[in-house]
């Protein structure tokens, strides 16, 4: 009986694990879920800790052993999902921008979108000029710190925070005066909504950059916003598709297919190649759920997509949540007394506790990150304002999905300084997701081959095992033989036409034994089925079964009969 009861109870044990998701302002809440439960069960905790209503604009994000990113689909089980090993480790991300961060209901939604923004600002995704990353920044300080005192902010204050992978002392002289003297008074919650206000308007608001290769070979990053579909190379957007002329996303392998249909009745089919099978589906689904969350009115549009065609089996999915347009207008519904938001350091905006949280990124001080080289640039070229550009070659782009980033330091100098760099590089900086430490080593070898920043949780993780020179270069050409592996579009099109014949035998041939097997269902067997009857007794089926089948049946027999005798005398 104990025995019995103790089995039981481990195995209860077995069925339950542990969950940690890193929150946006880089806390972490942990809970414990059942082998059997859903993606929805875990995102409804969350958003019931975070005191969230508007909840449809965020996503949990996980890397699978394979170190590709997901997001989890909330109808399927999350142990099946992970396919890794407990405890599991995922992130609370924003998946879907608001087309209009300033028109939420909510303050702790806005709050939310602003830190994700945040985030996007400081890892290299969301681009702009000088001046308007100084006003940015200045919003930050502003929501951080509150109004300028010479007293408690002596001389290069604004230099304690880092906004941005990377900018000169003449930006945070800039910073700190926008913040002195046009901000005065400005409450927490003003601020981050004029910063929203102020994101929402630049090229890259939204850009969850996914690392392709176009037809020529030219690196390119591929993302989905809230106002349509954006290829980006270099620095430059080179291609942006409102989301009512998309008319198709499909994958096969690594090959991503974009089809367009623009005025005039011009239609475009765009091409694209993702490192692996699995970076391609994850795009074709990033995709998908976008096109549908932005485009269709109501959820009950949303039909099951697939990529397959006659010759190439392909996958099936379907968006599962609500449409932009019943967000906001459930939105407008809500009524209920606006909960607090804790910001560390600064006076709570509300009366009702609901969400505590730990130092935000940017107050962590310059003097506790990793002593990793950071090039203070002060000529950066910006973003240029391009909306169908050409797309330019770029030799730094031509052998690695990792782009180069150069920079240039002249005080000399007069141009004006801007803070994206010369080579857009989001994937220098993607979002902090759980990896294994020989990944992050890869990671931050990259970005130092590259010369570019590493972020703040990277180095935090990688601290305790840093690479020597000899590792380095050893880890250095392991990494550009892995990022090499992919195979020239030409080669790509090669094994594609071979697959497709392939393919065309295979149908061909099974077409003609399912012919075979019917044809002889009706001239052999017994089976008094209608629609069997009536072929039967059509005069063209009489004449040929008379005239054709039965001659050559018995020419098979006595074939047949002539082997088998052979066989029997020798």
């Amino acid at each position: 009986m104990l025995s019995r009861l103790m089995s039981g109870s481990s195995r209860s044990l077995e069925r339950e694990y542990s969950c940690t998701v890193r929150l946006l302002d880089d806390s972490e809440y942990t809970c414990t879920i059942q082998r059997d439960a859903k993606g929805q069960y875990l995102f409804d905790l969350l958003c019931h800790h975070l005191n969230l209503l508007e909840k449809d604009y965020f996503g949990i994000r996980f890397v699978d052993p394979d170190k590709q990113r997901h997001w989890l689909e909330f109808t399927k089980s999350v142990v099946k999902q992970l396919r890794s090993q407990p405890p599991f480790t995922m992130c609370f991300r924003v998946k879907f921008y608001p087309a209009d961060p300033a028109a939420l209901k909510e303050e702790i939604t806005r709050y939310l979108v602003f830190l994700q923004i945040k985030r996007d600002l400081y890892h290299g995704r969301l681009l702009c000029k000088t001046s308007d990353a100084a006003l940015l920044a200045a919003y930050i300080l502003q929501a951080e710190i509150g109004d300028y005192d010479s007293g408690k902010h002596p001389e290069g204050y604004s230099s304690k925070f880092q906004f941005f992978p990377k900018h000169s002392e003449k930006l945070e002289r800039k910073i700190a005066e926008i913040h002195k003297t046009e901000l005065s008074g400005q409450t927490p919650a003003t601020s981050e909504l004029n910063f929203l206000r102020k994101a929402q308007t630049l090229e890259t608001y939204g850009v969850d950059p996914h690392p392709c290769k176009d037809v020529s070979g030219n690196a390119a990053f591929l993302a989905f916003t809230p106002f349509g579909f954006v290829v980006l190379q270099g620095n430059k957007r080179v291609h942006f598709i409102k989301w009512n002329e998309v008319t198709k996303l499909k994958f096969e392998g690594k090959t991503f297919y974009l089809y367009v249909s623009q005025k005039e009745e011009k239609k475009i089919i765009l091409t694209y190649f993702a490192p692996t099978p699995e970076a391609c589906k994850h795009l074709w689904k990033c995709g998908i759920e976008n096109q549908a969350f932005y485009k269709l009115e109501k959820s009950s549009q949303v039909r099951t997509v697939s990529s397959s065609n006659l010759f190439f089996k392909g996958s099936r999915f379907r968006y599962s949540g609500r449409v932009a347009k019943e967000v906001m207008e459930s939105s407008a519904k809500i009524k209920r007394e606006p909960p607090e938001i804790h910001r560390a350091g600064m006076v709570p905006s509300r009366s009702c506790p609901s969400i505590t949280h730990g130092p935000r990124l940017s107050s962590v001080p310059r003097t506790r990150r990793r002593a990793v080289h950071i090039s203070i640039m002060e000529g950066l070229e910006s973003l240029r304002d391009s909306a169908h550009s050409t797309p330019v070659r770029s030799s730094s782009h031509g052998d690695t999905f990792l782009p180069h980033v150069r920079s240039s330091r002249t005080e000399s100098n007069e141009r004006v300084a801007v803070i994206a760099d010369e080579a857009y590089s989001p994937a220098d900086s993607v979002l902090p997701t759980p990896v294994a430490e020989h990944s992050l080593e890869l990671m931050l070898l990259s970005r130092q081959i590259n010369g570019a920043t590493c972020s703040i949780e990277e180095e935090k993780e990688s601290e305790a095992s840093t690479p020597t020179a000899t590792e380095v270069e050893a880890l250095g050409g392991e990494l550009r033989a892995l990022c090499q592996g992919h195979g020239g579009p030409e080669e790509e099109q090669v094994n594609k036409f071979v697959l497709s014949v392939l393919r065309l035998l295979l149908v061909t041939m099974g077409l003609l034994f399912v012919l075979l097997l019917l044809l002889i269902i009706l001239t052999e067997s017994d089976l008094d089925i209608a629609f069997f009857r009536d072929i039967r007794q059509t005069p063209e089926f009489e004449q040929f079964h008379y005239q054709y089948f039965c001659p050559l049946r018995r020419w098979f027999a006595c074939k047949i009969r002539s082997v088998v005798s052979l066989l029997i005398d020798t």
